[in-house]
């Protein structure tokens, strides 16, 4: 079968792979199944680093000439000597210093598959010119074209002047954005947005950074020192994409969005939240460190003062993002004894909306413990009064009621009874620092 390419650039090692079949007289096909590319992949990159091996005496006998058969002249030294200058033997007297008409032979081998001599059996002393695949002198050229086809400007200095000409004027002057100009004057630019905020870094034109309206606000991005890929394959089938299609088939069943707050940085004390969607109502853990056994340990808690059949009613889907903490999927969804009791289901990257309730509902944690604040003085008797008070004030979106009043009616009351939320008088309920004073 014809391997398929992998549309990547060759490395070094199949390019000594390469070298090396062409010596022993493989075929180009035979090269590619060892390397795992397209014949024609091997026999451009052949054709394009092959090279011209030089002599390495400069006095070799004369390489043929491609007329040498039919030749008759002689005496082109005027020594009227009578011998055919193609048979002469003196050192200075070559066909190719003095003969007008010299013109080199080319091997016919040459023009067909492999395009160069490794493998033919008279490469050490046959005097035509010869052509050879080196795996170092391939990769050399080719690491050289790879950087130098990325450097410097691709443009003439005229349209340099040009483009300089239109955004003078335009920036320093009118103050106009790169975006505004662009929209407008596209084609006379001749280049993405992105080269030209380059080549004004670059200091290419007469305008700067600083004549920017934002540029120099902005910090320099970090590159990613991660060297490997995630393990992802605990979301699959479990994507926002089947969340949706889940909730199509299931329409009645309820939500809990779930996420961690973070104190202060480099800290351990984190808070793990359960929202419901129907209500607003929101669960709060505090957890000792953020990752998967605590976030597991929450869940063994749950099972164990609401009973399996309670949990089932009340955390049937969960939806969370795709943090390392919520990773164990297998293990959320099944009880201690091994049976199914939720589903977890994970919003896209980047996508705090698709559990906006939860994200907003997190706004009422930081009105009590600003962000950037630490969490180590925090104590379970402490997170359930911050929840009691956040569940019980009313809200214009839940049509001036509490999350809590809410949940009286929509929720199985044994979660209140577990958990220990109460009512608080409407006059009491605070959201401030000083509520933990």
């Amino acid at each position: 079968m014809k391997p398929k390419g992998n549309q990547k650039h060759l490395i070094f090692e199949q390019r000594v792979d390469i070298e090396k079949g062409l010596t022993e007289n493989k075929s180009f096909s035979e090269i590619g199944r060892i390397i795992g590319k397209d014949p024609s992949t091997i026999s451009k990159e052949v054709r394009l680093h092959a090279y011209t091996k030089e002599r390495p005496d400069s006095n070799y006998t004369n390489p043929p000439c491609i007329h040498r058969k039919q030749c008759k002249l002689s005496c082109l030294c005027d020594d009227q000597c009578g011998t055919l200058c193609k048979l002469c033997r003196k050192k200075d007297m070559r066909c190719i210093d003095i003969c007008p008409g010299y013109e080199v032979q080319e091997c016919k081998k040459l023009l067909k598959p492999p395009y160069v001599c490794n493998g033919c059996g008279k490469k050490t002393h046959c005097l035509m010119q010869r052509t050879f695949y080196s795996s170092k002198y391939a990769h050399d050229e080719y690491c050289s074209v790879l950087v130098d086809s990325r450097v410097g400007i691709n443009q003439t200095p005229q349209s340099i002047q040009k483009m300089n000409d239109l955004l003078v004027p335009l920036i320093k002057d009118n103050h106009q954005s790169i975006g505004h100009i662009y929209a407008t004057h596209a084609e006379e630019l001749g280049c993405s947005r992105r080269t030209l905020y380059s080549y004004i870094d670059s200091c290419i034109f007469d305008v700067r950074n600083g004549d920017l309206r934002r540029v120099v606000r902005y910090k320099k991005r970090k590159k990613s020192t991660q060297t490997s890929a995630k393990d992802r394959s605990y979301r699959i089938g479990h994507n926002y994409e089947d969340f949706e299609a889940y909730m199509k088939e299931h329409p009645d069943s309820n939500v809990v969005e779930m996420d961690c707050v973070e104190g202060k940085k480099g800290e351990s004390p984190t808070i793990l939240t359960l929202t419901y969607r129907n209500c607003n109502l929101m669960l709060m853990f505090l957890m000792e460190h953020q990752d998967q056994e605590c976030v597991l340990e929450v869940f063994i808690w749950l099972e164990t003062v609401l009973g399996q059949e309670s949990f089932k009613k009340l955390f049937p889907v969960i939806l969370t993002d795709g943090g390392s903490e919520f990773s164990a999927r297998t293990e959320m969804e099944e009880f201690c004894n091994g049976t199914k009791s939720t589903t977890v289901f994970y919003c896209d990257p980047y996508s705090f909306w698709q559990k906006g309730i939860c994200e907003k509902n997190h706004e009422y944690i930081r009105y009590i413990k600003p962000k950037g604040g630490s969490f180590a003085d925090l104590d379970d008797t402490k997170i359930d009064l911050m929840m009691n008070h956040i569940n019980n004030e009313k809200r214009d979106s839940l049509n001036g009621h509490s999350p809590y009043e809410l949940s009286l009616l929509l929720l199985d009351n044994t979660l209140h009874e577990a958990l220990g939320l109460t009512a608080i008088p409407p006059d009491d309920v605070m959201l401030c620092p000083n509520l933990l004073k």
